[in-house]
């Protein structure tokens, strides 16, 4: 297990950065492929997602995503190769920027810490850059 902590900051208002994390149709990730919501409510949902692994293969993993709008949210990893990783995506606004900030605990089945912080990390900066690059064509 692995303990990170990551922020960046993003060149938009806070609440344009919620909408699009709920605008499911322009908010996609190469690494992460959601294709079954198992159970959804006010909170939240679990969702089946094809996730790429540190060696480029997707492997299907059960993900618990809380909500707590519009602060930020929450992700567990139920089944899967990362089954227990849990992190916070925490969301501060600052004027027309917002900053954000990823904290939790990260497991890698049959990984050693360093590849699982090397994955973890590098995962975080694929999805903020395609996020940044998407937001600024959100309307």
């Amino acid at each position: 297990m692995v303990h990170l902590k990551d922020e960046g900051v993003f060149d938009e208002p806070v609440d344009k950065i919620w909408r699009f994390l709920q605008a499911n149709e322009d908010h996609e990730h190469k690494s992460i492929k959601m294709s079954k919501v198992l159970e959804q409510n006010d909170k939240g949902m679990t969702v089946q997602a094809e996730m790429k692994g540190p060696d480029g293969a997707m492997r299907m993993e059960t993900l618990k995503m809380t909500f707590n709008p519009p602060k930020g949210f929450t992700i567990e990893t139920v089944t899967g190769v990362m089954k227990g990783t849990k992190h916070t995506h925490t969301y501060t606004a600052m004027g027309n920027k917002t900053k954000v900030e990823v904290e939790g605990d990260f497991y890698g089945e049959g990984m050693d810490e360093k590849a699982i912080r090397a994955a973890a990390l590098a995962m975080f900066a694929e999805v903020f850059e395609e996020d940044r690059a998407a937001l600024k064509n959100f309307k």
